[in-house]
């Protein structure tokens, strides 16, 4: 079970359903979610419009297991840059193609990127080329020996 803060609409148990159920199968029908939660399929389908307009359900996905794709490799990057540039520093990490999480963080580090590679000459030739982005001062990589968990769900 999860929390949910109902802020800035009104959230209540019945959304709170429908993002478990979608959050655990994206692929349920409005039809299947209405029957699991005892609703009506009007009501499923103008919640998740709701929801969606409100920007909690952003877009809709597949967990995949990156290694069997041939990234098997992930690297926890910490970033320093110069103070003032933060934000620009982590919109153009953001863009990055093996990116799959930008942090902006509290600490020594001012930001914490998360990437997968398919080799060390991959990973290697990122690690150089964020010497190259402006206003990042220090880098600090850390290569992940084994994951015992990568799922951002909450349930």
């Amino acid at each position: 079970m999860f929390l949910i803060y109902r802020i800035d609409m009104n959230f209540d148990e019945t959304d709170e359903k429908i993002l478990r159920n979608l959050m655990m199968d994206a692929r349920l029908s409005a039809r299947q979610l209405a029957l699991r939660i005892g609703i009506s399929t009007v009501t499923v389908l103008s919640r998740i419009k709701k929801l969606e307009k409100e920007k909690i359900i952003k877009g809709y996905t597949t967990l995949i297991d990156h290694e069997k794709l041939g990234y098997t490799l992930t690297a926890i990057i910490e970033i320093i840059g110069k103070k003032d540039k933060i934000i620009d520093i982590e919109l153009e990490l953001s863009k990055m193609e093996n990116v799959c999480g930008v942090y902006d963080i509290t600490g020594d580090t001012d930001t914490l990127v998360i990437a997968k590679f398919k080799s060390r000459k991959e990973l290697s030739d990122f690690v150089k080329g964020l010497a190259t982005i402006q206003n990042i001062e220090n880098t600090n990589t850390h290569v992940v020996l084994n994951t015992a968990k990568e799922d951002f769900r909450l349930t």
